[in-house]
Parts: structure tokens; C-alpha cells; sequence
């Protein structure tokens, strides 16, 4: 996660502990997507989750097991994903587990099921972020997302979390066909209350690779990203955010270096080294996932190639097995990249988006998903 807030308007974050300050004894923020099933249909869903799913899942008690092994790999956060979350019966019953537990947990979820009473059980199981999916305006999302009302149910449920109390914050994935409504999702924000915006690249997994023509083109990005920053920095300076983010594609660390070179920013060399402290991407390092059944991913977007399932080994045995290929790989950013990051003169705070989608994970088949879009002068070699 690119923290544009902090870096460009000096707003400190909620979760700056976990991203720069805090010593990196921790281990991986967990993704648990806890169901398949989902009561929408969205185009763009990695785990291409829809009403029918109803693939094999944890047990409430191996659910538990799973959780019970989180503290061993020193993991901070248990966010539960899905599909939908909310369709999983014992959901409350995990929260409670996991907060037993001491870990901090978050919910990612479309909105659409949180009544004032989940809203209100959520804040009585202290949940500490609820993380709710917009792709846009009401005729776009409701298309999107293939389930009409689906937007203002999503709007009805981030009402509830803020009447209980919640902290809540608003996410959306940029398409070719959806970055032109960046501003209306900042609005939206606005208007709702909302204070907290994740902005997340599009990325070539489960549904999202039928979608490859909606992928931005580097230009888009370059102009979405600037449309992210200016109008952070806005509504920073109103008091109107507290938090925004972007998340999927870390060229936009350096991207924000360069622009902020170009300006003379006086903030610069503390984003550089913020940046730093950060490391760049950290997949298969302080970020994991297991799926419903068990199975361990490098993160929630790599859904061919398996690290091992936590009803044969516990995760922290699965996440510290360096004679995996592929985990041995993601931790040595520094000899296996892109051969265009390795000479690029922001590497160490960048590691660029290496990854193999597919189930093999031969030289041939890894690339950088989503792509850089910074040129060959902005990254020194041109």
C-alpha cells in the first residue's frame, strides 16, 4: 500500500505502525477469504466468487485451528474476505476467536448485508476496519457488480458502520472503463462521511482475466494517479480525509518520488525514506492469504499455484519453508526481478510487481502484473 496522505500532505495514518514505524518483527497480514459464495456477481473478482459457490471450506472448528496458528507466525491482522463474508454462518464466531486471540481484525466486504444489527454486533466484537467495495457511480456499479441495487445497499451498509461506530473506509478498483470516475468516488466519500480511500490497481486474477481490455493503459494510470494525488492533497488541506491510499502497484511509490522532485516538494526526502523503511513489495513476505479450504497463497491474488494447506501443516511451517520455489523467489527480490527493475534507481523502495499468474511458475511465465508505467528517464535509464 502507497499511503498518498502521508507521503505527499505529512497525515499521519492509523496503520503507520504497521507500514514504517514499527519494528519488522511482525509477520504476515493475513487475507483469510473465509467463503466462496457471494450474493453478487462482480467482473472483476479474483476469487471468482458468485451466489452458486459452494466449494469446500474450513469447518467452524478447523476455522478456529486456522486462526489458533496465526500468533506462532507472529501475524497482526486476520482480514476476512471472501466471496462475501457475511454469508459465512459463524462469522461472528471466528471475529470472536480471533480477538481472543489479540489479533486485529478487519472485514472486506460489497456492503450490502450490513443492517444496523451486523453493524451493531461488529462493533461489539471491536472489529477495527470495515473495508467497503464502490467501482463507481450508481448505473456503473450496480452493472459492475451484475446485481442491480447493489450501489445503495452498499451505501446503506457504510451508514450503518458509521452509526455503530465503526471505522470505515471506502475501496475501489481501477478499470479502463471506470478511472474517469475517480473524482465522484472522492465525493462520494465526502458526501457519506467516509475517511478512508483504497484505491486498488486491476489485477489479472480469477474473473479480472477475462477483463484484460479494461486494463488501464500506462498513460491512464499515469493521469489516475495524479487525479488520486491532487485531489488528496485537496481534500487534505479541508479536513475532509483522513487516509488514502493506493494498493497493487508499487511504481506508484516512485512515481510519487518523481513528481515530487519535479515540484521542489519539501516533504520529498522523508517520503524517500518512509518508502525505504517500507521496502516496496512485500508479497510472499507481510502480506498472505489461505482460501476456504485451507490452502496457502502468496497473496489473495494468486489463486493457480498452492504453498501448502494449514489442515496438512501449520501456516507458520508453510509461510518459513524457504525450499519453496516460489516463496524462496519473492524473498530475494534483489537477485530475481524484472530485469528492468533490477537497473531501475528505485528497486529498493519499489521490488516491483513480479509475479507468475498460472500454475507454473517457470522463468518464462513471470512478469510484472499490474506493469510499470514510469519511463525509462524517470527510472534512470534513459
Amino acid at each position: 500500500m502507497i499511503n498518498i496522505s502521508k507521503l505527499y500532505s505529512n497525515l499521519a495514518g492509523e496503520s503507520d505502525d504497521l507500514r514504517y514505524h514499527k519494528p519488522k518483527t511482525f509477520g504476515p497480514i493475513l487475507v483469510y477469504n473465509c467463503t466462496a459464495r457471494c450474493n453478487l456477481k462482480c467482473l472483476h473478482c479474483y476469487s471468482s466468487s458468485d451466489p452458486s459457490c459452494m466449494r469446500d471450506l474450513l469447518s467452524t472448528e478447523q476455522a478456529k485451528q486456522l486462526l489458533g496458528q496465526l500468533p506462532a507466525a507472529k501475524v497482526p491482522v486476520a482480514l476476512f474476505s471472501g466471496g462475501e463474508p457475511l454469508l459465512r454462518e459463524d462469522l461472528f464466531e471466528l471475529m470472536a476467536e480471533a480477538r481472543r486471540l489479540g489479533l486485529r481484525t478487519v472485514i472486506s466486504t460489497n456492503g450490502t448485508l450490513i443492517t444496523p444489527e451486523v453493524a451493531g454486533r461488529l462493533a461489539e466484537l471491536e472489529l477495527s476496519y470495515a473495508g467497503i467495495s464502490l467501482d463507481g457511480q450508481e448505473p456503473f456499479h450496480d452493472e459492475f457488480r451484475q446485481v442491480l441495487g447493489s450501489f445503495r445497499k452498499a451505501l446503506e451498509g457504510m451508514d450503518n458502520c458509521r452509526a455503530a461506530g465503526l471505522r470505515t473506509g471506502l475501496r475501489f478498483t481501477i478499470t479502463r472503463a471506470n478511472a474517469a470516475q475517480v473524482p465522484a468516488i472522492f465525493d462520494i466519500a465526502v458526501e457519506t462521511g467516509i475517511r478512508r480511500i483504497c484505491f486498488y490497481h486491476l489485477i489479472s486474477s480469477g474473473r479480472a482475466t477475462d477483463l484484460n481490455e479494461q486494463a488501464p493503459s500506462l498513460e491512464q494510470t499515469r493521469r489516475t494517479v495524479d487525479t488520486i494525488i491532487d485531489t488528496t492533497h485537496d481534500l487534505v488541506g479541508k479536513g475532509l480525509v483522513d487516509e488514502v491510499l493506493t494498493v497493487g502497484n508499487h511504481a506508484d511509490g516512485p512515481y510519487l518520488l518523481v513528481r515530487m522532485q519535479k515540484e521542489s516538494h519539501p516533504d520529498y526526502e522523508t517520503a524517500k525514506k518512509l518508502l525505504l523503511s517500507n521496502e516496496g513489495n512485500r508479497v510472499g513476505e507481510k502480506i498472505a492469504c489461505v482460501s476456504w479450504d485451507g490452502t496457502v497463497y502468496a497473496d489473495q491474488f494468486w489463486r493457480d499455484y498452492a504453498l501448502g494447506n494449514v489442515m496438512e501443516r501449520p501456516f507458520a511451517e508453510i509461510w518459513t519453508d524457504e525450499t519453496n520455489p516460489v516463496l524462496s523467489r519473492l524473498r530475494h527480490k534483489d537477485t530475481f526481478a524484472d530485469p528492468r527493475c533490477l537497473k531501475c534507481q528505485w528497486f529498493k523502495l519499489c521490488k516491483g510487481n513480479y509475479r507468475f499468474l498460472g500454475a507454473d511458475p517457470s522463468d518464462e511465465n513471470w512478469r510484472n502484473e499490474p506493469p510499470c508505467y514510469l519511463t525509462d528517464e524517470e527510472i534512470g535509464l534513459a
